[in-house]
């Protein structure tokens, strides 16, 4: 069975019980798909990156409620950030 590797760089789990933390510097900031017996496993994110990913899901999901508040036909109230 073939998986899709979202990652530039792939290490073995035996590479990772060795060196966890030169696996994940390996990476350079970006995530490193973890093969056990060369089938995807899982993907070692580093904090940065997880924050990142974590920061612009909760983006996302804010303009959802808000474009969901737009199309429920009461009026906008405008205000400027500084009143806030």
């Amino acid at each position: 069975m073939s998986n899709v590797i979202l990652a530039e760089t792939t290490a073995s789990v035996s590479e990772l019980k060795k060196n966890p933390m030169g696996t994940v510097a390996v990476g350079e900031g970006f995530p490193v798909a973890i093969l056990n017996r060369n089938e995807m496993a899982f993907y070692c994110v580093p904090a940065k990156a997880f924050e990142a990913l974590m920061n612009k899901l909760e983006d996302i999901e804010l303009n959802a409620i808000a474009d969901a508040r737009l199309t429920d036909g009461k009026t906008p109230v405008k205000v400027k950030l500084d009143d806030l």
